[in-house]
Order: C-alpha cells, then structure tokens, then sequence
C-alpha cells in the first residue's frame, strides 16, 4: 500500500487495505448457489444501475442486482418462501464472517417491490436471444424466424388489490374464487424459450391482448398459432406489418369453391371481410383493414400419439407451395403442439398455476420472473442439444432444472474458473444422456388419475359457509328420523 502522505504509518494501514478487500470479495461470494456467476453474461451489466441519489444509491445488504437473483432462484425452487432466501443469506454471511444479517425478511421483501419492472422485460428478452442463438437451427420455412402465439391462466391470492385488476370467473360467488391472470406469451419455435408476456384480465380476450404484442415482432417473421387466432383481422393485420401467419381455420373451409388447387388438399382461397367490425379496433383502423384477403388452405393429419387433434385444417399467408410445401407446414404446427408443454412446465414443474404476490403489480413482476428462469432452462438445454447433436424436444424439463439445482451447489463449491468449466461440461453431458423416451404407441389424454383433495369446495363467504354433515352424524340423523316415524 503506498501512502506519501503517512510513511510511518505504512505498516499498519496496509493490513487494513487487505482486510477490506477480502471483505468485499466475501460480500460478492454471499449468492444463493452462484447462478449468476454462470448467466451473468447473458445480461447487460447496467440492468440494474446504482442511482445517484435517493433509492437504490447506498451499498445494501439488498442491492437490486442481488435482489433480483433472489427473486430468480425463487422461480426455480418452487415453494421457496422469502424466509427461506434469508435464512440462505444469513448462512452464507455467517460461512465468509461478512456479519450477522436481520433474521426478518421484510427487508427482502421490500427490496423486491423496489425493483423496476422494465429491467425485468429487457432480462426476459435477453434471455430469449440468447436461447435462440445456443439451439440448432430450424430445417425448414426457408429458416426464418418462427414465433408461436398462445395464452393461459393463473391464479393470484385472494387480495382486494387483486380481485380489482385480475377480477375471479363472474360463476364462482363473492370471496368463493380467486383472481384470475389472463396471460398472452409469444415463444421461440427455435429453442421453446419466451419472447414476451403481456398479462390482463380474464375479461380481455386473448386476441386483444395479441394485437398490444403485434409491435414487438418483424418484418418476415412467422406466427403460429391456434384456432383463437386464425382468423381475418388478425391475418390482416399481420400482413399490415409483414408478418406471416400459419394455424388453425377457425371458418369452415369448402375445397370446392377453392380460388386455385395447389395439391391434394391445399388450395387457395379468397377470405371476405366480416361486416361487423371487431371489437378490438377503431373505426378508423377497422376501415383500414382489406376487404379481403387471399390465403392457403391446407388439410392434413398430424399423427401424433397423446395430442388430441389428428386432421387440422391450417390457415396461411404463405402461398408459395415450392416455398412452403404442406408437410413443411404440418411440421411447423405440430412442433407447434410440442410448446404447448412450455406452458406446462411453467405452471406444473415451476410451480407458476398459482403466484403468491399480494399485489399486481409485484404479480406481473413474479410471472416475469417464472418466465426468466424458464428461458435459463432453455438456454442450457440448447447448449446441451447443440454440442452434443441431440434433439432439443427429446430432453426433460423437469429433468434439466432438476439437475441445474444440484450442479449450481457444486459450481458454487468449485475452487477454480477450471473446474466450474468441468462441471458446467458434465452438466451438459448429463442432460444430453438423459432423453425422454420415444413411446410412438402411447396415448397421454389430459386427465388425472388421481384426485387432488377430498375437501369440498367453499361456495360461499368464509362467515356464511356450513360445514357439510360427518358420516356419523348422517347416520344419527337417520336413526332419528326413524324413531320419530315410529
């Protein structure tokens, strides 16, 4: 340590200046598992910046950049409560003897509400892009980029804050259901990771919340989708921005009345214009829209064990047949019905079906936060599928956060840059040997074999609500009834 000011006292400052560096090391070592030590790069580091002055511009034990790797090995360790991140913290502190940290979590939990959510959407689409440059490349649609559209559900806790902007099914009496999240995503064909989300309410139609999501693709893009989007102001206004679409008809389709016969069962066809206008525009957007449009009709069947429709009816903008032949189309959508299992993962595996924040706002935050961690999955089984030459759609979710958990814990443990490699290489080695078997005869239909509780539903308020009669009891009341009758 050099100090011109205080030579004589050279010898005791120097110690210090070491003492305060290992301390800051430790500091940055107090992570939960060392995730970001891995997928750091997959980010901007100024995604969260220090502010000059007032929130976020003093040193914290919750900085956002640490906050927000929290909230992230959250969503991927379903079940994971804020005490839960604490009490990690506090051992990792105690373990480096950086200091005793609050036991109590409402600090965490208020660095959480502190975080902005536009970082968030810019780490959602980083994480897209990354996925997508890690996979193998798509064979066929002449390799341009495909998107698939699709919308779900998930459940809020039963707050006032909530029940007002994500409003429980109009069915279910008051205090009897929860409040309901519509969600609207569009996912990468390519690598199955999340492009962007757009949440509303259970009364706002998937199509609407589609056309908000329409500038966030590009000219030459492909958009799959299902039947609720198959129709003509959604075409129209796909082409309006030079995007093509392929799913569903939702109109009944006559091959008689074809405009031009381009194989067996691929025509083209002329669309007409409803002449009622759709809700989701203006007038003056509605009367921008064509008169009409000339599309694809394409039939065929999908053989594909498990899924529920075998002969589709497709829908297109794609009208070159040597272009686009309809098996090349076929293949698109059917791969389409392999990334409805993304929604699965989010809500089954990850634990997404039911959020726990008790506001929307830090809801949407969560749901962001689920859809990140979904797309680090991705990303690192695109990494496996691609330097081991195995099909992305052959490896297992469950499989691959399964073994991310326990190999992030030994990368945290590793000594040197050297062998996190060997281990970040054995990661991807074992998801790459671990294939989801090829059962070509099995049938998967969407139902459970195993009921989930035995309670009955609560169909009125909590203060209103009887408890039905115990067996014994119907019994004693039976008996009763007799006697009086006798």
């Amino acid at each position: 340590m050099q100090t011109p000011f205080l030579p004589a006292l050279r010898a005791v400052l120097a110690p210090m200046g070491s003492r305060t560096t290992k301390a800051r090391q430790d500091l940055r070592a107090c992570t939960l598992c060392q995730l970001e030590s891995r997928f750091t790069p997959l980010l901007r580091p100024s995604l969260f910046p220090k502010a000059a002055a007032k929130q976020n511009s003093r040193d914290r034990i919750y900085t956002p950049w640490r906050t927000f790797w929290c909230f992230l090995w959250q969503s991927l360790n379903p079940r994971a409560s804020c005490r839960e991140v604490v009490r990690q913290l506090q051992a990792l502190f105690e373990l480096h003897g950086v200091g005793a940290i609050s036991p109590d979590d409402a600090a965490y939990c208020r660095a959480r509400q502190r975080l902005p959510a536009d970082p968030l959407v810019q780490a959602l689409s980083a994480t897209a892009r990354a996925s997508d440059q890690a996979a193998p490349r798509l064979g066929f649609l002449q390799g341009r980029p495909v998107k698939v559209v699709d919308g779900s559900t998930v459940t809020l806790p039963d707050t006032a804050q909530n029940q007002k902007a994500y409003p429980q099914v109009s069915t279910l009496k008051e205090s009897c259901g929860f409040p309901m999240m519509r969600l609207v995503v569009l996912f990468s064909l390519l690598s199955g990771a999340v492009l962007a989300m757009l949440p509303g309410s259970m009364y706002v139609g998937e199509l609407r919340l589609f056309h908000q999501l329409m500038p966030l693709l590009a000219a030459g893009d492909i958009v799959v989708g299902d039947a609720g989007f198959g129709n003509f102001v959604a075409l129209a206004l796909l082409q309006g921005i030079q995007v093509d679409f392929l799913g569903r008809s939702v109109r009944q389709v006559d091959g008689r009345r074809h405009q031009r016969r381009l194989g067996p069962n691929d025509w083209l066809v002329r669309w007409q214009r409803s002449v009622k206008p759709s809700a989701i525009l203006t007038p003056p957007q509605w009367a921008a829209l064509p008169t009409e449009l000339t599309v694809r009709i394409v039939r065929g069947s999908l053989y594909q064990p498990g899924f529920r429709v075998r002969q589709v009816t497709l829908v297109t903008t794609l009208l070159d047949a040597k272009l686009y032949p309809a098996q090349d189309l076929l293949r698109a959508y059917l791969r389409r019905w392999r990334l409805e299992m993304c929604l699965d993962d989010l809500k089954t595996t990850l634990g997404m079906e039911t959020l726990r924040c008790q506001s929307p706002a830090m809801a949407r935050k969560e749901a962001c936060l689920y859809l990140i961690a979904h797309n680090l999955i991705r990303y690192t089984m695109a990494q496996a599928a691609a330097e081991h030459a195995v099909p992305i759609e052959r490896l297992s979710f469950k499989g691959s956060l399964d073994a991310l958990r326990q190999f992030s814990q030994a990368l945290s443990q590793a000594a040197t840059n050297r062998k996190r490699r060997q281990l970040w290489a054995g990661l991807l080695r074992t998801l790459a040997a671990d294939l989801v078997p090829d059962r070509p005869g099995r049938r998967e239909p969407r139902a459970v074999k195993r009921k989930s509780t035995k309670y009955p539903r609560l169909n009125a308020p909590r203060n209103q609500f009887r408890d039905p009669p115990k067996r014994n009891e119907r019994r004693r009341n039976a008996r009763l009834r007799g006697f009086v009758a006798k």
